[in-house]
């Protein structure tokens, strides 16, 4: 006896999850069922979203309706769907251009909007194995120190967006370049956990309106 969603277990349905635990903590199949809403004959949507991933998926960008013509059961309707999602997505991020960080002046340069500011913020960026971004991300306004910047904090993005690893910086509103006491008892409490978690923090920078002190440069990494 085939399943539909309706018998699972509240929580296990794509929807109610999502509610629940957010995006994030659903399967591409899962994603995709919440998109097609039913599923066919004998076939609940979260299998109908398998099966339709497992054939399509190394090229879905590429996808159109006369691939989707000849699946099993697909009707006009889900196939419009489908194209109308693989579209949209290729429309919001054909221009989007991940940034590339191969040294701490890449950083600097990021970093216009906060080297002049007044407070001091602290910044990770999230990298992949090639230095780019993933995601840019301000975790505290205020004085730097140990007990402010914690490590979970700093790694729970890292492991959500599976970073291969980190830079963090934060900025100096007095101008005075050199690390304290504090920035470097933060690098060392943030490079132990990093190793736990096999996240390399690959660089602390230190910025000033005109200037920059990179803990890597310096070999303070």
């Amino acid at each position: 006896m085939k399943r539909t969603i309706k018998d699972l277990p509240p929580i296990e349905r794509p929807r109610e999850k999502l509610i629940k635990y957010g995006p994030e903590k659903l399967s591409n199949a899962e994603l995709l069922a919440i998109i097609l809403r039913s599923g066919i004959k004998g076939q609940n949507v979260v299998n109908l979203s398998k099966k339709i991933l497992n054939k399509f998926a190394p090229n879905i960008s590429e996808i159109t309706l006369d691939d989707l013509k000849n699946f099993p059961g697909l009707g006009p309707a889900k196939s419009c769907q489908i194209i109308a999602l693989v579209d949209l997505g290729k429309r919001l991020f054909q221009n989007k251009k991940s940034s590339i960080y191969l040294s701490p002046k890449d950083i600097f340069n990021d970093l216009r909007e906060i080297r002049s500011s007044k407070k001091e913020h602290f910044v990770v960026f999230y990298l992949d194995a090639r230095n780019q971004e993933i995601k840019k991300e301000i975790i505290s306004v205020g004085t730097i120190n140990s007990s402010i910047v914690h490590p979970r904090e700093v790694y729970e993005p890292a492991v959500k967006h599976m970073a291969a690893q980190i830079v963090i910086a934060h900025n100096h509103p007095t101008g005075i370049l050199e690390p304290s006491k504090e920035d470097i008892e933060v690098t060392n409490k943030l490079l132990k956990a990093g190793e736990v978690l096999g996240i390399d923090l690959t660089d602390h920078i230190i910025v000033s309106e005109n200037n920059y002190f990179s803990f890597k440069e310096n070999k303070l990494i």
